[in-house]
């Protein structure tokens, strides 16, 4: 029976998707059930050995597929069995050894208080022992999550994690690898579920004992696609379908019909020096392109869908005002059309003739816009870092302090 006697845990099943961890699964997986009353493992495909047969004696439930389908689609496996058995919540780790059972106990009174939140375990990457890409992978993850959901957390792509199983189950999710654990945070938050956090502890083996199914090359272009198909969706004006009961936010487009609650909204932006370089960067972007006379609602439509900082893009879009970079960027785009360059440049012939040079503008945007938006992204990051040298970046040892 579970050891945790504080509070009731036959609602909370635990998921353990494995794929060729033989040497580990077994111990994570009785871990488990020291605390739960329900653990099921999910055997994607392992060719190491019989998952059945390790388990052979113990009363934990083991899901086979007959081949590698990919973290995502063991999870989703394992959230209609827990469904169909009538659990409340799945509380899924790997079996790779990086997780300590132990920490199921820091979840469960969270559980108890909301079952409209998916509860994350922050890890603990205060040691040496974690790799560098890791590191990496965590901040890239978190800023994109940022950028779909307006929501930070510290630990995006931590694999020990709660889900709600009736919320769950009613979002539509695509993802089958390890795009899957983006996604279903990104579309989660969006479906009005909250991103809560719990600290917990890792364990990293030395690298020449570790044991990854993580391929660097093709999972990161999953995970890429996944985020390109996310931010896709989040510049779609129609609102997400929820799951938890409340209105839906009205598309971003209504905020102009009440100009004190823009102005409220654009004194509340993100400004971190990372979120202020990436804001910069689209307003310059956007302000190269010739999207004339609509300047100021695209980029305010686009920052407030990115939760992006629209003071900051406004404010450099000024950059691009004429006639210096339209007339640049009409410049380049004749020489690409026709092989030589605009030899006359006044204003007849640029604004005079405003609808023979929008093509010649467009195509010249393309090669400016992008430039402009990088060296501007850089230095107003190095400035504002600079400006905020005594402010930290929140991060995941911060909880442990």
């Amino acid at each position: 029976m579970p050891e945790n006697n504080v509070f009731p845990t036959g609602h909370i099943w635990c998921a353990i998707p494995v794929f060729n961890n033989k040497d580990t699964v077994k111990a994570v997986a009785l871990g488990c059930r020291r605390y739960l009353e329900h653990v099921i493992v999910i055997d994607d495909g392992s060719t190491d050995c019989d998952i059945k047969q390790i388990f052979c004696g113990t009363d934990i439930t083991v899901l086979r597929h007959d081949k590698n389908l990919g973290k995502g689609r063991a999870l989703r496996t394992a959230l209609s069995f827990i469904e169909k058995s009538g659990g409340e919540f799945m509380l899924a780790l790997d079996g790779d050894g990086q997780h300590y059972p132990e920490d199921i106990k820091s979840f469960v009174p969270l559980l108890q208080n909301d079952d409209a939140a998916i509860i994350v375990g922050c890890r603990n990457f205060n040691q040496e022992q974690v790799p560098a890409h890791s590191r990496f992978g965590r901040e890239f993850s978190n800023f994109w999550l940022k950028l779909e959901t307006g929501i930070g957390i510290l630990d995006s792509q931590s694999g020990f994690r709660a889900y709600p199983v009736k919320y769950i189950s009613q979002i539509k999710l695509d993802g089958n690898y390890y795009d899957f654990e983006i996604e279903i945070l990104t579309r989660a938050a969006w479906a009005g579920l909250k991103l809560k956090e719990v600290p917990v502890n890792v364990f990293y083996p030395q690298a020449s004992s570790r044991v990854s199914n993580f391929h660097p090359f093709i999972d990161n272009l999953r995970i890429s696609l996944m985020h390109a198909r996310l931010i896709g969706r989040r510049f779609m004006p129609w609102p997400y379908p929820r799951v938890v009961p409340g209105d839906n936010k009205k598309i971003a487009l209504d905020i102009f019909r009440h100009p004190v609650k823009l102005l409220k909204a654009l004194l509340k932006d993100n400004s971190t020096p990372l979120y202020l370089a990436v804001s910069s960067g689209v307003g310059i972007f956007l302000g190269a392109l010739p999207l004339v006379a609509v300047h100021m609602v695209v980029i305010i439509y686009v920052t407030t869908r990115l939760h992006l900082n629209k003071i900051m893009a406004l404010a450099v879009q000024n950059l691009c005002m004429p006639p210096f970079v339209p007339v640049a960027c009409i410049e380049l785009g004749h020489y690409m059309l026709h092989g030589a360059w605009l030899k006359e440049v006044s204003f007849n012939v640029i604004f005079g003739q405003l609808k023979e040079r929008l093509w010649e503008w467009l195509l010249g945007s393309l090669i400016v816009a992008p430039v402009m938006a990088i060296i501007v992204s850089i230095i107003v990051f190095y400035t504002a870092l600079a400006i905020n040298k005594n402010k930290r970046y929140a991060s995941a040892e911060t909880i442990y302090e």
